[in-house]
């Protein structure tokens, strides 16, 4: 099996659908590697990437941009353009992947999937990350838990494998707290084999400096 890297990838925008609206900043880090079976987790703060981006139209969702707290004012002046934005990203997945094949993580896929798949596709003509590349963290959560995709939520999961990076609605920010979230969920064997999702108060053990469990 070749290697994989899992890229935690968020996305903020200012509305609920690309095209019509726009993605204002786009954060992602190295996860870990996947080699074989085993799961290689590095510390999110070791290669990042941000960007914040030029909106494409005119319309947005004041709610959707209030949440981000970013001035669209100030990303129409001095946002980058969409297309160098997304060769950039393009470029560092490929830098941080090496000779791997590129995987995207996010809690819930399917927001961040839709985003940054639609701006890679328009703005480059083909994604990093082909066309299914990716895992859900929240349906990992579901399966390893035994739980429903409705109860698979941060809050209903044990406290031991929560992130202690905080949740800003920065994309970079977000993105290495997913990541966080990804490696203890990786390392976790799951409800079956542990006590871990009875409970909740339990803690886990500390990364190491390499993002791996001590």
């Amino acid at each position: 099996m070749k290697t994989e890297t899992y890229i935690s990838v968020d996305v903020e925008a200012d509305g609920p659908i690309p095209g019509p609206y726009s993605m204002t900043s786009l954060g992602m880090t190295v996860a870990g590697r996947m080699r074989g079976r085993h799961f290689e987790a590095i510390s999110p703060d070791t290669s990042t990437f941000y960007a914040e981006l030029r909106p494409i139209s005119d319309d947005f969702v004041p709610q959707a941009m209030a949440v981000s707290g970013l001035d669209r004012d100030r990303l129409v002046r001095e946002g980058s353009d969409p297309a160098e934005a997304m060769a950039r990203a393009a470029a560092w997945i490929k830098q941080v992947s090496r000779n791997s094949i590129p995987v995207l993580a996010a809690y819930p896929l399917s927001f961040d999937w839709m985003w940054i798949y639609w701006y890679f596709m328009n703005f480059l003509g083909s994604s990093p990350f082909g066309h299914s590349r990716c895992i859900d963290i929240k349906t990992l959560y579901a399966a390893k838990a035994g739980v429903t995709i409705g109860w698979a939520t941060k809050r209903q999961m044990p406290r031991h494998l929560a992130a202690k990076r905080p949740h800003t609605h920065n994309a970079l920010d977000d993105a290495m707290e997913q990541a966080e979230l990804l490696q203890n969920l990786m390392a976790w064997p799951g409800a079956a084999t542990s006590t871990g999702h009875c409970a909740a108060g339990e803690s886990a053990g500390p990364l190491s400096e390499e993002g791996r469990r001590a």
